[in-house]
């Protein structure tokens, strides 16, 4: 998946594979981030033994990986996840993660025609909360797992 903005690096997102495997595991968060973000090597982990309902895609501006996300499907509760989310600690706060996240939620509507993302944040992360509401999501008002859950409605 592809998107550009007028004037801006091209953000894409690309299945996480045996050739970019190393590119995405040298991701790192900052310092203060660790309590919130798992690593990717955490992520991929999961997505691994959740493979056929974990969706990992690495996050490239140009040709340069600057971040990771993973949508899922959660059977437990019938819902489409936006589940792991990250940006390289020397790619945040350049407006990456926005357009990152708008491209793995289009993915899901594309691809399985979900109407409701839910995402979950945990208490103290302010910063992930803003950009979650900055494309829609709204809290749900239920805590659960040490999360605040947040749901975002697909508007067609």
């Amino acid at each position: 998946m592809k998107e550009t903005e007028e004037g801006a690096q091209m953000i894409t997102l690309k299945p996480v594979t045996q050739e970019n495997l190393e590119e995405v595991l040298s991701l790192h968060i900052k310092e203060e981030q660790r309590g919130f973000v798992s690593s990717p090597a955490e992520s991929l982990a999961q997505a691994y033994v959740y493979y056929e309902t974990a969706y990992p895609f690495a996050v490239y501006a140009e040709d340069i990986p600057i971040g990771f996300i993973m949508m899922g499907y959660y059977e437990a509760k019938d819902y489409y996840t936006l589940w792991k989310f990250l940006i390289d600690q020397r790619y945040q706060s350049k407006g990456y993660g926005r357009r990152a996240l708008k491209l793995g939620l289009e993915y899901m509507k594309d691809t399985f025609a979900a109407k409701e993302i839910y995402t979950g944040v945990i208490p103290g992360n302010e910063v992930a909360k803003r950009l979650y509401e900055s494309v829609g999501f709204k809290s749900t008002g239920l805590f659960e797992a040490g999360m605040e859950e947040m749901k975002l409605v697909i508007v067609s």
